[in-house]
């Protein structure tokens, strides 16, 4: 740590109880400076020489008094105390963790240089410009430490300076970082005994997210405007911005890494979420993660907005989910086990992406360099209709969930080509199993939830849902009397066909 010596003289101040602080000299003390509930017995020459602001005070005080107050000075008694020794000549020393502090109170009692030559103010900004902005872990210590100054902080720019001199460092080319800094996120390659010579020793590979563990302990107003600094600066790509907000939420967001949010308080947890929703870059973050920040936005009761810019994300990226993934618990309250909405939502965005590309070709090669060439391909869709497929599986352990759901979600893939579709039938087995009091009689109403039949079918069946009348076929011609075993048992009305 930084840090720097002011004065050269004895430290004379003494303590009398908790609320009294007094200058040792044989000459008597002509001025008492009450900050909050502390008083400082002092000397007016000292003081006054250097602090325009204690010489308004003074002169407006009665003749029949020497006392003063300053209840509302910047760092209160502590930072008032140095500002009072560095009038006297005595050492006080400046380190990261006072000198933002001191450096509001100079400025609260307006220790210029019109004042007298080599203030306090012009010898703290030099310590800060030659000696903390150019450390990196001084600089967050620094920042931490203004949130409890504002608006002092802002207003002599100590706050725009450090983000401004952290987002710097965190965008730099690795080649040039040269200070220590926290890294536990993974393996680097020379742990892995993958070390580059240089000709004259082993030299460290620095990763390109080398500074995301140590912005995880700033505040989220303040490491929001250090994300949207570095953001706007350019030099690093959305896959490390995506990076650190990751870390930053599984740190600060107690259970997140399991699907949860344990304790803690609501309102700020949802306003992280949030404010990662909406500094997330597009394709930045593998899907697995924006689908706990998705469980975490309902929990938190977020914004409609912020969650509807998730689920767009989500939705470009949906190929890449897995069934647990999808499994959103609904609340306790709620007759569904799970938010099968939600999952319709998400699916219907991928659906629509892909439509949009089919009718609009140059909107496909916009998301394909957002993200992976692969994205709106055949492999896209097969993988997001046995997702689907595997999602109806489980969800239809739910007896409370209605048919017309199970049939709405099979349905918006089923333009979407695959292999095989035993997992669709899976899921219907298993969506029979299960009681349900949704079947009534056929109507007229013949719809085709799958126009693409397996060359081995040889049977079909009927299934009859509330006003719809469906039609599947299953993979072997032994699978049918299970199927029909299942109708009867539910009453559901079953029509057989031997195809030839």
């Amino acid at each position: 740590m930084k840090f720097m010596k002011l004065g050269s003289k004895p430290d004379f101040f003494q303590t009398d109880g908790d609320n009294i602080r007094y200058v040792a000299t044989e000459l008597a003390t002509d001025l008492v400076v009450n900050v909050g509930d502390v008083k400082f017995y002092l000397h007016k020459f000292p003081l006054l020489s250097k602090s325009a602001r204690l010489q308004k005070l003074a002169a407006t005080t009665n003749e029949n008094s020497d006392e003063i107050h300053i209840h509302d000075i910047p760092g209160g008694p502590a930072a008032f105390e140095i500002c009072a020794k560095f009038c006297y000549g005595m050492t006080v020393t400046l380190n990261a963790y006072n000198v933002v502090a001191t450096r509001c109170a100079a400025e609260y009692l307006e220790m210029y240089e019109t004042v007298e030559k080599g203030n306090l103010v012009y010898k703290v900004e030099v310590f800060l410009n030659s000696s903390i902005f150019h450390s990196w872990k001084d600089s967050i210590i620094v920042l931490q430490t203004t949130r409890s100054l504002l608006p002092w902080s802002e207003e002599v720019k100590v706050v725009s300076h450090c983000l401004d001199s952290i987002a710097s460092k965190a965008s730099i080319d690795t080649s040039k970082v040269e200070w220590s800094y926290t890294y536990n996120l993974k393996k680097l390659p020379s742990d892995n005994g993958n070390e580059h010579w240089n000709g004259v020793g082993k030299q460290q590979v620095v990763p390109k997210d080398w500074w995301v563990e140590d912005l995880c302990g700033l505040q989220l107003d303040l490491y929001k405007r250090v994300i949207n600094i570095i953001k706007t600066k350019g030099k690093l790509s959305g896959d490390v911005i995506g990076e650190a907000l990751k870390a930053y939420s599984t740190r600060r967001l107690s259970g997140f890494s399991k699907g949860m949010i344990q304790g803690g308080d609501v309102i700020k947890n949802r306003s992280l979420v949030e404010t990662v929703i909406h500094l997330l870059p597009a394709g930045s973050v593998p899907c697995s993660f924006l689908l706990k920040l998705l469980k975490a936005a309902i929990l938190l009761e977020c914004g409609e907005m912020e969650k509807s810019e998730l689920i767009s994300k989500i939705g470009q990226q949906l190929d890449e989910a897995t069934v647990s993934d999808l499994l959103i618990q609904a609340p306790t309250e709620e007759a569904l086990m799970y938010e099968v909405d939600i999952v319709q939502n998400l699916i219907e965005e991928f659906v629509t992406l892909d439509r949009s590309a089919q009718t609009d070709p140059s909107m496909e090669a916009e998301f394909q360099e957002i993200r992976s060439p692969r994205f709106l391909s055949d492999t896209s869709k097969v993988k997001v209709a046995k997702l689907v497929d595997g999602y109806l599986t489980e969800v239809s352990r739910d007896p409370n969930l209605p048919a017309s759901k199970f049939v709405r979600l099979a349905e918006m893939v089923s333009n979407f080509s695959r292999p095989t579709h035993d997992g669709l039938y899976r899921a219907i087995d298993m969506y029979l199993k299960v009681s349900h009091d949704t079947f009534v009689t056929i109507t007229n109403k013949l719809h085709f939830v799958y126009s693409s039949i397996s060359p081995l079918s040889s049977f079909f069946f009927f299934w009859v849902v509330e006003t719809s009348l469906y039609i599947f076929s299953p993979r072997h011609p032994a699978q049918l009397p299970v199927i029909i075993a299942h109708h009867k048992k539910y009453k559901c009305l079953v029509f057989v066909y031997y195809v030839s």
